[in-house]
């Protein structure tokens, strides 16, 4: 999921998962110095997620990074065990259904009570009286960035319908996702794409065949297009939030727009897998992952919104300002559009192949 960093691999960015592990080549360990694994999206894996597990039992864990939700799933399904996983809210049921997740005790992590409310509570994720087979750990969103010195008009107005003006035609894209690109395009002709029926998929695909008419380009790449809006080719966007803090870090003239009734929210999360080598380091990794060093890295330096709310407060309100967030943010997840599972997504993906394939 992210701009200055390799988290747009989400989108499904082209780098193999490779084995990285902290501090050296791979070693053998006695079983009381189980090593576990980590198996996550590249910037979550940085020294600031793995310091209180490190602090804790004075060795690093290991750590692997997946491309995308679908490579990783493939990669256990065959028989890799990882202990600690990084998916997203719209993915953790997939994972959970095939039978690779291990329900975590809440009360064993001592940062769960620091997690927002909301977030505690996505529905879904309890596996019975004090057991959750999610753990939040960061939040961004989808919307539209724009060139506010380009596009005035919707600087005002805060329409998503600058995708389909006449005016700003191939000037304009958005993600490759689908996650991310069908529930938007299907929000903005009144469909909810996590419960469409097959008439309104057709309504849904045939704004998605207006909208390829449109489009500059279609990527995966955060950078591709921040450097798109930071040079005018592109007049808007859609973009995680993150794109937009990098931009107006840099003076441009940008706005991320909040579109009437909220934007879409993301959330991804720790899980712990079924086999996992030693349950007690996994929670501990988990909690190592959501500590408030772990929560002020996540705002600051990737420009993601963590899940523990509570460690914010120690945050300068700039920081608030270049990623245009309020810093009650518990009131701003309140007031968002939670990204869920898509029904029928292998079709969906297939649709959206087709109808985007002649977009250059």
């Amino acid at each position: 999921m992210k701009t200055g960093w390799t988290s747009f691999l989400k989108m499904g960015g082209g780098i193999l998962a490779a084995l990285v592990i902290a501090g050296g080549g791979l070693t053998s360990c006695s079983p009381s110095e189980t090593q576990v694994t980590l198996f996550q999206w590249e910037d979550y894996v940085s020294q600031p997620f793995l310091a209180g597990y490190e602090a804790r039992y004075g060795q690093k864990p290991a750590t692997m990074i997946f491309a995308d939700e679908d490579e990783a799933f493939a990669k256990m399904r065959a028989g890799f065990k990882p202990d600690v996983m990084g998916p997203c809210y719209y993915e953790f049921p997939r994972w959970q259904e095939a039978g690779l997740l291990k329900p975590i005790e809440t009360a064993k992590l001592k940062n769960w009570s620091k997690l927002s409310p909301t977030l505690r509570e996505l529905p879904g994720i309890s596996a019975g009286p004090g057991k959750v087979w999610f753990v939040p750990h960061y939040w961004g969103n989808t919307s539209l960035t724009i060139r506010t010195d380009l596009a005035p008009e919707y600087a005002k107005s805060q329409s998503w319908d600058i995708l389909f003006d006449p005016k700003y035609k191939g000037r304009v894209s958005v993600m490759d996702g689908v996650d991310d690109t069908v529930p938007f395009i299907a929000r903005m002709i009144g469909v909810d794409a996590y419960t469409m029926n097959e008439a309104d998929w057709t309504r849904v695909q045939a704004k998605l065949r207006e909208l390829a008419g449109q489009l500059r380009f279609v990527s995966s790449d955060a950078t591709a297009l921040a450097q798109g809006l930071a040079s005018g080719e592109l007049v808007a966007a859609m973009s995680w939030r993150n794109t937009f803090a990098a931009l107006n870090r840099e003076k441009k003239p940008v706005a991320y727009l909040n579109a009437p009734g909220g934007i879409f929210t993301y959330v991804c999360g720790l899980v712990m897998h079924k086999d996992t080598k030693d349950e007690e380091k996994a929670l501990a990794l988990i909690d190592s992952g959501i500590d408030d060093t772990a929560a002020v890295y996540t705002i600051t330096q990737i420009g993601d919104g963590p899940a523990n709310v509570d460690a914010t407060a120690k945050v300068p309100e700039s920081v608030f300002t270049e990623l245009g967030v309020q810093r009650d943010l518990e009131g701003f997840l309140k007031g968002g559009i939670f990204q869920q599972r898509l029904k029928n997504k292998d079709k969906i993906i297939s649709a959206w192949t087709d109808i985007k394939s002649g977009v250059q």
